[in-house]
């Protein structure tokens, strides 16, 4: 810590202290470099040029270490990490404590996941307040990032801190700053892409957190009244979500009995600035949007009913795609447990390796609990690993199904040639085929994309005879508010 300056409690005038820390005179230590923890230290670095990343896993330190980066999908981060770490900006260490006793801003950017019963699980953020304890100094900044139950820092971390470091709870500053990253954007939405919220267990820790990400950030940083209203400000934007997903999906739901295309209503509907119906889909996929809810549904008093509802709701849509192909299959004589059936797409979103929540899992799980011979196509991981039988897409047309389920519309399957294709059944989950011309029978989940009743010319059954039209906005048809996290 020789040289080292602190920011937590600092008498410097702040234009001096944005100085100091961006010279380096402020050491980082980012405890977790995962898919937004890489990112996240990568632009600490460019932005300080002293940073130290902390994972517990030897591989990725090692990876890290030697210029290189293990997360795959985010343009830019390869260069970024190889020239922070060939400038000596970035390094990586499995040695938490040992970064801790370095560092003066540390910064917490772990999971927060649900246990067996649905609780928020603490355990991984709290071994990482252990490290950082074992090295805190008075004038430390504790910066947590991952997402946390309102009133995490205040109750949980800042005791813990104090009680493991052996410090006043006032000697060191705790604040939360919720990460706005999307996968495949990380690096624009660390830099600035989304104003930066800051709040801290007392107003020196909002203060100092605030010429952290004013320096690391090219939006406006909002400071908010505390921790706890941070915290509460990421869970809520992920419950609004999750809830407006709901909604899509309940709506979706009637678009056979109704006879209409619910997604041609919904983007209308939108043409009001007043009204921001999310896309409806196959289920909320990732790591944010189907866990966040349960930070207060397992800790709040109040009952919750319309989020638990939505949660519900939004749970049980793998399911309902399976009965909607089931339903297909049996307009054409056909069983789904005699059936074989293709599923595209098991990510939980479009280009992003990754499966966490992913609807897709349940589909698959679903079909294959009623009989179904399931074969799965993702370009981006191994459907064996998940329950199906791997088809390379290139190798689709080598083989004969009776239907197909498209979950996660990857940008590769444009190049599948439907049109050669034996005759099928296709649910597309996500509407983001267009099959004219073709012999399938096709049943989108919000009902058919030109919005004509069965009457007027497609099945009864809520097959669409491969009349319709694309969507009017072909690029809605990869939103990622569809049940994707972000």
């Amino acid at each position: 810590m020789d040289g080292s300056v602190a920011l937590y409690g600092s008498s410097r005038a702040e234009d001096r202290q944005r100085e100091l820390l961006t010279s380096g005179r402020v050491p980082v230590a980012v405890y977790g470099l995962g898919k937004m923890g890489l990112p996240l230290a990568a632009v600490y670095a460019e932005t300080t040029g002293n940073v130290t990343g902390v994972d517990v896993d030897p591989e990725v330190v090692e990876t890290v270490d030697d210029g290189h980066c293990h997360v795959v999908g985010e343009p830019g981060l390869d260069d970024l990490v190889a020239d922070q770490v060939a400038a000596g900006r970035l390094e990586a260490t499995t040695d938490g404590p040992a970064a801790a006793e370095r560092a003066r801003i540390h910064v917490v950017i772990v999971p927060t996941l649900l246990d067996d019963r649905r609780d928020p699980d603490l355990s991984t953020v709290e071994a990482v307040t252990d490290d950082v304890a074992a090295g805190l100094d008075p004038g430390d900044l504790v910066i947590a990032e991952s997402t946390l139950p309102p009133g995490t820092c205040r109750d949980v971390l800042r005791p813990h801190l104090a009680s493991e470091s052996g410090l006043g709870p006032d000697e060191f500053g705790v604040a939360f700053c919720p990460e706005r990253t999307s996968s495949g954007t990380a690096l624009r939405d660390v830099r600035g892409h989304y104003p930066k919220v800051v709040g801290g267990v007392d107003d020196e820790s909002t203060r100092a957190a605030t010429v952290v990400y004013d320096a690391l950030s090219s939006n406006d940083v909002h400071p908010v009244s505390d921790a706890t209203t941070a915290e509460a400000v990421k869970v809520f934007e992920g419950v609004y979500r999750d809830v407006n997903i709901g909604l899509a999906n309940e709506l979706a739901r009637l678009a056979d009995e109704l006879g209409i295309s619910v997604r041609e209503a919904i983007e209308t509907a939108n043409d009001l600035p007043m009204c921001q119906l999310h896309d409806p889909g196959p289920g909320v996929g990732g790591h944010c949007i189907p866990y966040y809810p349960y930070f207060l549904l397992s800790t709040m008093d109040e009952p919750m009913r319309l989020t638990r509802t939505a949660r519900a709701v939004n749970d049980e849509m793998p399911a309902v795609v399976v009965d909607r192909l089931a339903d297909a299959l049996a307009a054409v004589d056909d069983d789904v447990s005699d059936a074989s059936v293709l599923v595209l797409g098991l990510t939980y979103r479009p280009g992003v390796e990754e499966t966490r929540a992913s609807p897709a899992l349940d589909v698959v799980a679903e079909l294959s609990e009623r009989g179904a011979d399931v074969a799965g196509v993702d370009p981006l991981v191994d459907p064996s690993e998940y329950g199906a039988r791997p088809v390379a897409l290139e190798e689709i047309g080598e083989e004969s199904f009776d239907a197909a389920v498209v979950v996660t519309p990857h940008e590769e399957f444009d190049r599948i040639e439907w049109g050669a294709l034996e005759s099928m059944v296709v649910v597309d989950a996500r509407d983001a085929l267009d099959l004219s011309g073709t012999d399938h029978r096709v049943y989108t989940l919000a009902g058919s994309t030109d919005g004509r009743p069965p009457s007027d010319g497609s099945d009864a059954d809520g097959l669409d005879r491969i009349s319709s039209t694309p969507s009017p906005d072909p690029a809605g048809a990869r939103r990622t508010d569809g049940g994707d996290d972000v």
